[in-house]
């Protein structure tokens, strides 16, 4: 069997933190201790579908209250954005980013020929390919195989992978946090084949391949646990699965990883039943808990060269249904955090409720232009590597 189907084929590449960093090298390590200035990026997935319309509140739309006599969001609960738009009452917080410019809200943002499967949607999400194009490897993952030299460049806070961070070359790594790696290694079973590799097993078949990939993964997880200088928090963080999860990215910025990307998911968004106290809810636990995390790079001097992508795989319906929540939509709102901003504010035009696609919000924007964007001017490096479509700058970054 060849190497790059053993590793497919086995669960050294599977999405676990035991054997995620199957590409790690002794050499990538070099340089994660140095503290320098470089553009990192935190991409929050609002996984299941967030409702965007009871997000952005277009407050003075007439479609959008009669299409939801239920689950609508009234003028006076929301907070005021514009004459138009109000922000979820449960964005208290975020609404304080907004207020000081370091947010940009992007309306409408889609795909052609959309699909409201959440698997398929979150998959095209991921790899940034046309609808009627399925790929193995994420945009990020393509990003690391063109301008990183290894796998602690982008890490997941999560004991699985996304395929977003799925390279051909190396994957990223998910782990919960900067230990969980080193302590699941010491499982007895595999410090047995660890410790007990002989130098005649090291050759350059799979096994082979197993048993120093094993050993290269031990040494890379002690190391990372011993970097992680910051153990604490610098303040007080949510405790909530996301809050611990932005709490721990911040230990990682703070502690000088050299990781130019972290991946956290929010989970729970698909509602179907009884929308309102679940979405207020999660929208609550993001709002505080991006504020913290915000708050906490501010204070340690890091936020300046960070940069904030929140998105989720697709909107909901605009008219309610039976149960009072909504069914999968298509288009929908983004929201890019970050200081210098360009556009800061509301980007574009609220969703047309007038126009719809089929019930649907229609999309204006494709998402691979907000990806383009921040390859080549955040990261300036070249976006045609990732993004097979060419577009212009929507001028945000």
């Amino acid at each position: 069997m060849k190497r790059r189907a053993f590793v497919k084929n086995t669960t050294l590449g599977a999405v676990g933190t035991l054997f995620i960093p199957q590409f790690l090298r002794s050499m990538d390590l070099v340089g994660l201790d140095k503290r320098t200035s470089f553009k990192k990026l935190v991409v929050i997935q609002l996984s299941g579908g967030n409702d965007g319309l009871n997000t952005i509140v277009p407050i003075e739309n007439d479609i959008y209250h009669r299409l939801r006599p239920k689950i609508s969001v009234s003028k006076t609960d929301t907070i005021k954005i514009n004459d138009e738009l109000g922000f979820n009452p449960a964005l208290e917080q975020f609404n304080k980013l907004y207020k000081d410019g370091l947010v940009s809200v992007i309306n409408s943002v889609g795909y052609p020929n959309p699909n409201r499967s959440h698997f398929r949607s979150m998959d095209i999400w991921h790899t940034a390919t046309n609808s009627n194009e399925y790929s193995k490897t994420g945009w990020l993952g393509k990003y690391m195989d063109a301008y990183c030299d290894n796998s602690h460049s982008m890490l997941e806070i999560d004991s699985q992978l996304s395929l977003s961070l799925h390279g051909n070359i190396r994957n990223g790594l998910a782990v919960k946090n900067s230990f969980s790696l080193h302590k699941s290694l010491n499982d007895n079973y595999f410090r047995h084949i660890i410790e007990s590799a002989e130098a005649s097993d090291l050759h350059e078949d799979n096994q082979g391949y197993l048993y120093k990939t094993l050993i290269q993964t031990n040494q890379s997880a002690k190391y990372l646990a011993k970097t992680h200088t910051v153990k604490d928090n610098n303040l007080e963080f949510p405790k909530s699965i996301l809050g611990t999860k932005l709490g721990t990215i911040s230990q990682f910025i703070r502690s000088g990883f050299g990781t130019q990307v972290y991946y956290a998911s929010h989970n729970g968004f698909d509602s179907h039943v009884n929308q309102r106290k679940s979405q207020d809810r999660l929208l609550k636990d993001y709002s505080d808990s991006v504020y913290a995390f915000v708050e906490s790079l501010k204070k340690a001097g890091e936020f300046d060269d960070t940069l904030i992508l929140t998105f989720s795989e697709f909107g909901r319906r605009v008219k309610e249904n039976g149960s009072s929540g909504t069914d999968h939509g298509k288009a929908n709102n983004l929201f890019i955090i970050g200081n210098n901003l360009k556009k800061p504010g509301i980007y574009n035009e609220a969703a047309d409720l007038n126009h719809l696609d089929d019930g649907d919000i229609a999309h204006k924007i494709d998402f691979r232009n907000i990806y383009s964007d921040i390859i080549t001017e955040w990261f300036g490096k070249d976006s045609t590597k990732i993004i097979s479509t060419n577009f212009n700058s929507l001028e945000i970054i």
